[in-house]
């Protein structure tokens, strides 16, 4: 039989354990000790799949996505504003095509709905193209193997397509409050900022670790040679990005002080190799106080998540953008690839909005590992590397959720099923004074052009897939508190 001092021992320990676990539980969880929530969808809404532009070509959708906070209001019928939809290099007939690079601006209506819920309403307001310096438009043509042109002023060597332009693969914009921009790209990889009117400014060129090459050299081919250009050799680079895993995901610090960008996946070197070692990616700080001259102080290494394939393969869910909330967090979009309406397999396995904190991260800038030395060339993470952390916040694959306005992951693979790419990310207050921390994020999709009425470059086209895939912003409510 348990003495009383017995028993008042046992008691002490098990509370001791309880507060050690709550403790454990509530470190577990840095959304919740962060303070975020998600509300839920509240709205979709929808461009057509055959939409064309203000030059008459099919509309590219959002595989980047910035909102214009000056814009913003709200009155008694609901919210308006305005959004920026960056395509990508255009439909793909076969290999690239001389699409000229773009900015789409979008008029965004959000407003009460019959059912009570909102309603979203998407219309094209313009169309401005991207062009070099010397007003010379950039190309979606992939460059060729040894496409470069040469460094002049202040711009380095930059991807350059049979034509002489400057290729560009865009996949991420962020707005300047003069009206200039940044956008990202995955030939690069690299960061070229343009004035109000699509004009280039300047260029990034990234850590030598980051640019592909093939013999040593710089070739920024991905593999995907425009009509009677040729297939580079090898196909893909032995160092650097991998073929189409340029700066997927690009964002300014809420402060307006940094400018971060983030590599799909990882480099070759660091397992890029292989669709089941990528998973230590890269990360960029610049500081952006001289525009006309970023800096580099920070390189930082981020660890995407795995999922489970349908026949049970484990493979890591590249990133696809990124929001930056402050200095040292961000909502990230990470997903798997080939699912979708469209696609062989209608059912995605891992969509997901993650939360990335950086704050305890390993800076690894102008260390070995940006001269040559790889950091996980097999995926693990070298000893003394410490990266950033990453909690999962918003499921986009959520059916429940989905339902709320007529979507769906999964059969029946129609329109309603979710598109394989979902790439764009902004962020709008509620402006609400009950609710003074609240904000509606709004996520776009990449449709790739995809529709049986197209036109681009000077030629119609349809899909092989049948499919019309149609630009589509879900639009989340959530709570950020105030993080300063």
């Amino acid at each position: 039989m348990l003495s009383i001092h017995s028993i008042r021992r046992l008691s002490h320990y098990a509370a001791v354990a309880l507060l050690l676990l709550s403790a454990t539980h509530a470190a577990a969880d840095p959304v919740s000790e962060l303070g975020l929530v998600n509300k839920g969808i509240v709205a979709a809404g929808r461009l057509p799949a055959d939409l064309r532009d203000k030059f008459g070509e099919t509309f590219g959708s959002g595989s980047g996505l910035a909102a214009e906070a000056k814009d913003w209001t709200r009155g008694p019928d609901g919210y308006r504003g305005t959004l920026y939809m960056l395509p990508d290099r255009g439909y793909n007939v076969s290999g690239t095509s001389d699409y000229r690079a773009r900015l789409n601006k979008i008029t965004l209506v959000l407003k009460p709905a019959a059912d009570g819920r909102l309603s979203l309403d998407l219309s094209l307001a313009d169309t401005i193209l991207l062009t070099d310096a010397a007003g010379k438009p950039l190309t979606g043509l992939d460059p060729l193997v040894d496409g470069v042109r040469p460094a002049a002023g202040n711009f380095p060597p930059m991807p350059q397509a049979t034509t002489g332009a400057v290729s560009i693969d865009a996949e991420a914009i962020a707005r300047l409050d003069d009206g200039s921009f940044f956008v990202s790209d995955e030939y690069g990889p690299y960061i070229y900022r343009f004035s109000a009117d699509g004009k280039m400014i300047s260029a990034i060129r990234p850590p030598e670790a980051f640019i592909p090459k093939r013999a040593g050299k710089d070739s920024f081919s991905s593999n995907n040679p425009g009509a009677e250009a040729p297939s580079p050799k090898p196909p893909n680079p032995e160092t650097g990005r991998q073929n189409n895993q340029g700066f997927e995901g690009m964002a300014l610090t809420p402060n307006g002080k940094y400018l971060v960008a983030l590599l799909q996946s990882a480099t070759r070197q660091d397992g890029g190799t292989a669709p089941e070692t990528r998973q230590n990616t890269r990360m960029l700080y610049y500081d952006i106080a001289d525009r006309d001259r970023p800096k580099l102080v920070r390189e930082l290494v981020v660890p995407l998540p795995f999922y489970t394939t349908a026949d049970g393969k484990r493979r890591v869910a590249a990133q696809s953008e990124i929001l930056a909330l402050d200095d040292n967090r961000f909502l990230v979009i990470c997903r798997d690839s080939g699912a979708g309406y469209g696609l062989e397999s209608a059912t995605s396995r891992y969509r997901k909005i993650e939360l990335l904190d950086t704050s305890k991260a390993t800076d690894i800038a102008g260390s070995k590992y940006d001269d040559g030395v790889p950091l996980s060339p097999t995926g693990k993470l070298a000893d003394g590397i410490v990266p950033a952390t990453l909690t999962t916040f918003i499921d986009i694959n959520d059916n429940a959720q989905l339902n709320k306005v007529g979507l769906h992951n999964g059969e029946p693979s129609d329109k309603n099923n979710l598109y394989e790419k979902w790439e764009g990310l902004a962020l709008l207050p509620a402006l609400d004074p009950a609710n003074p921390r609240d904000f509606f994020l709004f996520v776009s999709n990449d449709n790739d052009f995809v529709t049986q009425n197209g036109y681009q470059v000077g030629a119609a086209y349809k899909d092989a897939s049948g499919a019309d895939v149609e630009t589509m912003v879900l639009v989340y409510r959530v709570t950020i508190p105030d993080l300063r």
